[in-house]
């Protein structure tokens, strides 16, 4: 008696972790069953794939929704719709909302807003703030919760923990991964004025490479003191990149398409406010030395730091404009292409979209094509040749950096727990996301 699978996906290439194998997935139960020669199986729903990829289910571990406060910009529905049309599988949505999170209470009521409305799984950062440091270590153990998150540069609210006595006791009040975002808030306070001398090409000169350089060396510092492991979020400079290699048995890495693509001060000359986003879109040679480091394994993770705000916003006067641009959507055709321009191959983007993912912040069951993981998988087509259109994005803010580039590859499917949730850049309700589960929360 021939197996029978929920959902057969054949007669394409799988990647798993021995490599891209000619191989059908057999999805039961919101897991994947089995890989292998599956033709002669039973399947209720069948998908061919022939000429396609399927790649473990992308993760997108740092994307702003705006939910609940700033729904004008995005919310978790029109968020997790442009993720799973652009291949995303999974998201980690940041703390710095209104209210931000920073409560129990917050952190339930985000995790309750995404039901029924959620189109890829979800989990949320908690926010670290003077008046929450000493619960943190009870607070990243709740249902839904990604880790905490430390902004050592303004945010909103109350989320800024720019001293080091406060940032050393938020260390110290758990033991999951910190995830950090970097620049030093008294060189920013210092050097405002500079801001206000040229446009937005000034970003990069206000927010200067010494004031990543710095937080992030102050924050290993006293991660290490604390014993705390911690991930550096959108690195963005040359100078960076070594300090985190010495504190690699600790530390981890991100890095974002926008600063992998984009270069000042070309990028401020053709988009304006549009490129506009902390740390800044900096000069060539640290774009070429993130990709150094993408080359020698450094980079552990790349996210999308999708962080929309509406045209009407980004129109106002520099520096009084908003940083940040959208990017959930476009992180895998990006990828994608500059893995067909030589720049990264097959294995290490889908390590630094999922395996990566997985390693750093203990997810359970996703991040690879093995039975007993969750039904999680991005089909895409590797030679497909698309031009990133307005009238393809999804998220509330309308546009994107990107418009009008030519790609190529492509995603064609994004399958979650073994539900076809996008084929062929159509939906699929409705949408059914859930937790993102953690193996240190289990």
């Amino acid at each position: 008696m021939s197996e029978r699978f929920d959902l057969l996906l054949s007669g394409g290439q799988a990647f798993t972790p021995g490599g891209l194998v000619e191989a059908d997935i057999g999805i039961r139960g919101g897991r994947i069953a089995a890989i292998g020669a599956l033709g002669g199986a039973d399947a209720a729903e069948r998908l061919d794939l022939k000429g396609l990829v399927a790649l473990p289910g992308v993760i997108d571990t740092q994307v702003h929704f705006r939910e609940p406060g700033l729904e004008h910009k995005e919310d978790l529905e029109s968020g997790t719709r442009a993720a799973v049309l652009g291949g995303v599988t999974a998201i980690f949505e940041m703390p710095n909302t209104k209210p931000a999170t920073l409560t129990a209470g917050d952190m339930a009521d985000k995790v309750k807003r995404g039901v029924g409305r959620a189109w890829c799984d979800y989990a949320f950062f908690i926010g670290a703030a003077d008046e929450n440091a000493a619960n943190l270590g009870t607070l990243e153990l709740l249902p839904g919760c990604s880790g905490v998150k430390v902004f050592m540069g303004s945010s909103t609210g109350s989320l800024l923990v720019e001293d080091d006595e406060l940032l050393l006791e938020v260390l110290r009040n758990g033991k999951r991964r910190v995830a950090i975002h970097a620049e030093d808030e008294p060189r920013l306070r210092e050097r405002l004025p500079l801001a206000r001398e040229g446009g937005p090409k000034q970003h990069p000169v206000w927010r200067d490479v010494e004031t990543a350089r710095k937080a992030t060396e102050r924050v290993l510092r006293l991660a290490r003191k604390a014993g705390r492991r911690v991930h550096i979020l959108h690195v963005t400079t040359a100078d960076e990149v070594p300090l985190i290699a010495s504190a690699h048995d600790f530390v981890t890495m991100e890095v974002t398409p926008q600063h992998l693509t984009l270069a000042a001060p070309e990028c401020y000359e053709r988009l304006g406010t549009l490129a506009q986003m902390n740390p800044p879109i900096r000069e060539a040679h640290h774009r070429e030395a993130l990709w150094a480091a993408i080359a020698s394994g450094q980079v552990d993770v790349i996210g999308s730091d999708h962080a929309p705000h509406t045209l009407e916003e980004k129109a106002r006067e520099y520096p009084a404009t908003p940083s940040g641009m959208p990017g959930v959507q476009t992180l895998l055709p990006l990828l994608l292409d500059h893995m067909n321009a030589g720049r990264l191959s097959l294995a290490r983007l889908v390590d630094l979209t999922s395996a990566g993912a997985q390693r750093i912040y203990n997810i359970a069951g996703k991040g690879r094509l093995v039975p007993g993981y969750d039904g999680d998988v991005t089909v895409v087509d590797l030679k497909a040749r698309r031009t990133i259109e307005k009238s393809w994005l999804a998220s509330k803010c309308g546009w994107s950096p990107f418009e009008g580039m030519s790609v190529t590859g492509w995603p064609k499917a994004t399958i979650i727990r073994g539900r076809v949730v996008m084929r062929e850049d159509e939906l699929a309700g409705p949408p059914a996301g859930e937790t993102v589960r953690f193996l240190e929360t289990l």
